[in-house]
């Protein structure tokens, strides 16, 4: 039991609320913890409650009842993620990304802590009523982004491998139609990352068609798991047949001129369908 003054009780219970987002966090935990009457941790919460919606935090939800308390629930703005994403299209924009056969060099921003705590928050805001259990991706490129949106949400990450490894014990795999390529590949999920019945949220980092995210429900099909969401961070335009009717995407590249060295990138259909 910590006997602290108001000012730095304050600032130990943001940094137990920041830490631990999602999770309901009862009264009587900071009342122990403190040594404070309930009634003074009511007012102390009222007070990060009023800086983090102020600030744009995110928002702090009461729960009523004799197992209820608080919990914050980590949100960005409308307004912010688009000022934060259109810098990211501008730095992307730039003609040294591109690679032969009109691919897009990606990996400093995937390995940059602040950009992807960006992106993890506004996949977490766009999903956060989804009440996933685990967010999936597939190997590599997404792994980053599935983890920054898991921190956000307080959940586990489950990775879907091209390969199967013996470390992974029993494993369920399917093939799967590469919507761009039409190749067959396969993908696998160990049996023990993923209880049956369970609420997944995909995120993936790039999609044309749609073949690597369907093959993902497909295989999410064997576990008996429901797909509360699915997330690509950028998404490319124009395509004629997608495999995949209901996705949120946050980039979109709308052209790519290898002659010229040009590329084209704008927001989302998470914007279009926000303005």
């Amino acid at each position: 039991m910590k006997k602290l003054r108001r000012s730095a009780r304050l600032v130990d219970m943001t940094q137990h609320l920041l830490a631990r987002p999602h999770k309901l966090m009862p009264l009587t935990f900071f009342a122990d913890q403190y040594g404070a009457a309930k009634s003074s941790i009511s007012e102390d919460l009222s007070i990060i409650k009023e800086l983090f919606e102020s600030e744009g935090v995110g928002l702090l939800k009461t729960v009523a009842g004799a197992a209820g308390g608080v919990k914050y629930i980590p949100l960005t703005n409308h307004e912010e993620a688009r000022t934060g994403l259109k810098r990211l299209c501008q730095t992307l924009e730039s003609s040294s990304r591109l690679l032969p056969g009109g691919y897009l060099y990606m990996a400093d921003l995937l390995g940059d802590p602040e950009a992807l705590s960006e992106i993890g928050k506004i996949f977490a805001t766009v999903f956060a009523e989804a009440e996933a259990d685990y967010v999936m991706t597939v190997e590599t490129k997404g792994i980053p982004l599935a983890y920054a949106t898991a921190h956000y949400l307080n959940v586990p990450v489950v990775i879907v491998r091209r390969y199967s490894k013996v470390t992974d014990g029993s494993v369920v795999s399917i093939n799967y139609v590469s919507g761009s390529s039409k190749r067959i590949q396969t993908m696998s999920l160990a049996r023990r990352s993923l209880p049956e019945n369970s609420k997944v949220l995909i995120i993936d980092d790039f999609m044309k068609a749609g073949g690597t995210v369907r093959g993902m429900i497909d295989l999410l099909e064997e576990f008996k798991a429901e797909v509360v969401g699915v997330g690509v961070f950028m998404e490319t335009a124009n395509i004629e047949e997608r495999l995949v009717d209901e996705y949120v995407s946050l980039l979109r590249v709308t052209e790519v001129d290898m002659r010229d060295k040009e590329i084209r990138l704008e927001l989302g259909n998470y914007f279009k369908e926000n303005e």
